[in-house]
């Protein structure tokens, strides 16, 4: 972990500290706050000195999309408002600081199709032999939960043994983003699978307190995941760049994409029956682990991954007429 370098590395230091204790993750917060703590320590400002004038400067040499600028601002903006409440600072010269106007950003969606043949893949990639096996079937297993049960990448990494209630074919998701918890009704497919590959971890595996433990029977880290999927999307030639096209920003492929996947394919489908998907908003919210169920109405914008394909083929031609 990186330290601080400016003269108020300290500060910087106990305001992560004191978010840390209210329950938020720095994982990615340090990494915003960085950028203030460099323009703090080339420009040899004291906090009682800074200015919004001085932020102008400041945001001009970002050389960043503005949703990172904003978060950048946003932290920075936080970091005050913590130095004004340990009586630090009087005044925050963030308080009315404009934002950049952000571009839109359309995720990559996956075509129930086209998650069936990325899952093949990794799949057909599982090596046989003893050593590897089973380690393979973990990160398939993996996978095949994000895609069949939207959960965030770091959901089934956390699972432990006593998560996955077999009983009644659920599983518990503890303290996820926003702290939250939740307890999930799995499919038939996802319980038979996870069944069967609990047979076979119990044959080939020393026992782990993780139900998708890594090779030695820690946890499984993020880049194995990243590894297999991204190889599985080279063998069925679906991997493709992130574009920026005038104000819109069109997401490459992530595992995290499965996640938006499974919403906009759940809600698809509740179309397809007539239904009205509205109504089903705070279902999927909940199932989803979504503070807010307005935060999956986003959904309801992105009808099927044809259509993301037509409008970002589109934006393509267009640009190329201009």
């Amino acid at each position: 972990m990186k330290p601080f370098k400016s003269g108020i590395a300290e500060q910087l230091e106990a305001y992560v500290a004191y978010r840390r204790n209210l329950g938020f993750s720095d994982k990615h917060f340090r990494s915003m706050l960085r950028p203030f703590d460099r323009f703090m320590k080339e420009t040899g400002f004291s906090i009682h000195q800074l200015n919004p004038l001085d932020f102008m400067g400041f945001k001009r040499s970002l050389k960043l999309e503005p949703r990172s600028i904003n978060a950048i601002i946003i932290a920075a903006r936080g970091f005050f408002d913590y130095l004004i409440r340990i009586q630090m600072l009087e005044d925050n010269p963030l308080r009315d600081f404009p934002l950049q106007r952000e571009n839109a950003f359309v995720p990559f969606i996956f075509s129930p199709s086209q998650t069936k043949r990325m899952l093949a893949a990794i799949h057909r990639n599982i090596r046989q032999n003893p050593k590897h096996f089973l380690n393979d079937l973990t990160v398939y297993t993996a996978i095949f939960l994000l895609a069949e049960c939207g959960m965030r990448l770091s959901e089934p990494l956390r699972l432990k043994n006593h998560h996955y209630r077999k009983d009644d074919g659920t599983l518990y998701i503890e303290k996820t983003k926003f702290r939250k918890d939740r307890l999930i009704a799995l499919s038939s497919t996802v319980i038979q699978h996870l069944n069967n590959y609990l047979a076979v971890k119990e044959t080939l595996q020393k026992e782990s307190q993780w139900l998708l433990p890594a090779p030695k029977g820690g946890q499984l880290l993020e880049h194995r995941i990243y590894a297999a999927f991204h190889q599985a999307l080279d063998d069925i030639c679906l991997k493709c760049q992130r574009r920026v096209i005038g104000n819109t920003v069109f997401g490459a492929p992530t595992p995290h994409s499965l996640r938006h996947s499974f919403a906009v394919n759940t809600l698809n489908r509740i179309r397809s029956r007539e239904e009205d998907p509205q109504a089903a908003l705070p279902i999927l919210s909940a199932y989803m682990g979504h503070r807010k169920y307005r935060y999956t109405a986003v959904y309801l914008k992105f009808t099927d991954a044809k259509q993301r394909q037509q409008l970002l083929d589109f934006s393509i031609k267009a640009l190329h007429d201009i």
